[in-house]
């Protein structure tokens, strides 16, 4: 039996794992992009962002997932890619935390800029559920990563 870091760290599954971040990422900056207001007012409902940064984080960050999504998608610039996927995840991880710790429910505005009516519970729940989504996709980018450092440690093929 192969060991599990063997198989986690097989081509054939580094290149999904890949793919399906950047499809992700892509789907996600969607909405973001078709009503910057709404998912403005989702980066406000946070209370974490000083108000002069809600109107350019809601017009960079859509962008920014759009094309790192598309980059890994395509292949080209993976790592760089990645290293901002990670560093995004981290950061939504992180508010969303922040606002779970201290029982302040906010909608993620990650696949949906929508309102929506639903309780506090209800909408803490769904926090709890986004960040476990957020830590599976940061598994898919820890993966490609470690992909991008196995290619760029292999050894050439002796060509004589």
């Amino acid at each position: 039996m192969k060991p599990i870091r063997e198989l986690l760290l097989h081509p054939w599954l580094s290149q999904r794992a890949q793919f399906l971040l950047g499809i992700l990422f892509a789907v996600a900056a969607w909405p973001k992009l078709m009503d910057p207001p709404s998912f403005a007012k989702a980066l406000w409902t946070y209370a974490l962002f000083p108000a002069w940064s809600i109107l350019p984080l809601a017009l960079v960050v859509p962008w920014l997932e759009l094309l790192c999504g598309l980059l890994l998608v395509l292949g080209i610039w993976v790592r760089a890619a990645t290293s901002w996927i990670t560093l995004l995840l981290l950061g939504f991880i992180l508010a969303l935390s922040i606002n779970l710790v201290r029982r302040h429910p906010v909608d993620c505005g990650c696949f949906s800029v929508a309102a929506t009516t639903r309780t506090t519970e209800e909408r803490l729940g769904d926090m709890r559920l986004d960040i476990l989504r957020d830590l599976g996709m940061l598994a898919l980018a820890t993966l490609t990563l470690l992909d991008q450092r196995r290619k760029a440690h292999a050894l050439p093929k002796d060509r004589g």
